[in-house]
């Protein structure tokens, strides 16, 4: 990692802690009462150069919730050019009541700054993939690993919902070649409107899906293995 990224992380991640603290001491306290179990959830993750570690988010899902589908679906979705969607907004009933705003947010990912502090991740890199995703990957994908993954990155902030699989990759690919200050900022720049205009899409789809059909049945939907996350079958996110 250049020096000035990793000094760029550290410095974000010490003025960030306060904040986080009093965050994640708020997300326990709701999550203990809206769904008993730990706070965090624990993932294996590929990350730069291919290097497993482990992965925190806060956790937005019930106890126990079923993630067997997961790896099926993202192998249909790596072979297909579908766009990628988002299932926060098809009310999963296996989703902690209020944790779609979490997650349509990104603030399950705080904990990741943790991830950040240790060197494993960075503020902003390519989206780290689960194992079985990465032995799906052809050798030119691979090559998304020769960055370090991050809480934010190009895919991010150039549609996400709207790409194939293959134009994520692409994207994160792209960044792995052209690493540099300026594209940091620029990401990093382009992040919270992205966010704010994911919160609006997300709550819309939820209000008109909430007119229309109940709450989805968990076996038509995947478990996305970021921490609990879903993803529907047109998707597969980070």
């Amino acid at each position: 990692m250049p020096a000035w990224k990793r000094a760029v992380d550290i410095a974000f991640c010490v003025a960030a802690l306060p904040a986080f603290g009093l965050f994640a001491l708020g997300m326990a306290i709701v999550t203990k009462i809206a769904s008993p179990g730990p706070i965090l959830f624990r993932q294996e993750r590929i990350g730069y150069r291919n290097r497993r570690f482990m992965c925190y988010k806060f956790r937005t899902m019930v106890v126990g919730a079923d993630s067997k589908t997961h790896q099926t679906l993202c192998e249909n979705l790596i072979h297909s050019n579908a766009p990628m969607g988002k299932l926060d907004s098809q009310r999963d009933p296996r989703v902690i009541p209020g944790a779609w705003l979490l997650r349509a947010s990104g603030m399950d990912e705080l904990p990741q700054l943790i991830n950040v502090l240790r060197g494993d991740m960075s503020l902003v890199g390519p989206r780290p993939c689960v194992p079985y995703e990465y032995e799906n990957f052809l050798p030119w994908q691979r090559e998304r690993c020769n960055a370090v993954p991050g809480l934010t990155g190009l895919w991010q902030v150039s549609g996400k919902n709207r790409t194939t699989y293959e134009q994520m990759l692409r994207l994160d690919v792209r960044y792995a070649q052209t690493l540099s200050w300026w594209l940091d900022l620029k990401i990093v720049s382009l992040t919270l409107p992205t966010l704010f205009g994911q919160i609006l899409n997300t709550r819309r789809a939820r209000t008109i899906l909430a007119k229309n059909v109940p709450a989805v049945s968990p076996c038509l939907i995947e478990t996305n293995t970021n921490d609990g996350h879903l993803a529907e079958p047109a998707r597969f996110a980070a």
